[in-house]
């Protein structure tokens, strides 16, 4: 299984009135996550976007295990956790600077065309990146072995 890494400081305008993270900021940090791993797997989401092709949210999921604040580094670990050609789930860790688990969860896209939200098939219309996914996801096989 390939996984990404980002490292990023949270900033004060992330931040609620405690100096913790604000939930809905894991969200953009996911996205900050997903998009660095796609670029590290050797594509680009605008190239997508640019051929009419979007890759909307269809269920989200994230789960708090420990506040972070404001000014700490974090790290997002994101991984493909499931891929079958049509839907793709990304899964994400974010860390603390002291390594403690902070947050966990997943993300689950369709690629659609623009004009219409319609489903299309990755593995049709972008048979490299297909392939790519199906190396770089996550084996139940191989990850229950270890």
């Amino acid at each position: 299984m390939f996984v990404s890494e980002t490292n990023l400081e949270v900033r004060y305008a992330e931040t609620d009135q405690m100096g913790i993270v604000y939930h809905a900021n894991y969200l953009v940090w996911m996205e900050i996550g997903r998009t660095k791993l796609i670029e590290d797997l050797g594509f680009r989401y605008t190239e997508m976007e640019e051929d009419g092709i979007l890759a909307p949210v269809v269920d989200i999921q994230v789960s708090y295990h420990k506040p972070v604040k404001y000014g700490q580094p974090v790290k997002i670990r994101t991984w493909i956790e499931e891929y079958n050609g049509l839907r793709t789930t990304y899964g994400y860790e974010i860390y603390t600077n002291n390594k403690d688990l902070a947050v966990t969860g997943f993300s689950k896209h369709v690629c659609v065309k623009k004009d219409s939200f319609k489903p299309v098939s990755l593995r049709k219309l972008y048979p490299d990146w297909h392939t790519t996914y199906l190396k770089a996801k996550k084996d139940p096989e191989v990850e229950g072995n270890q």
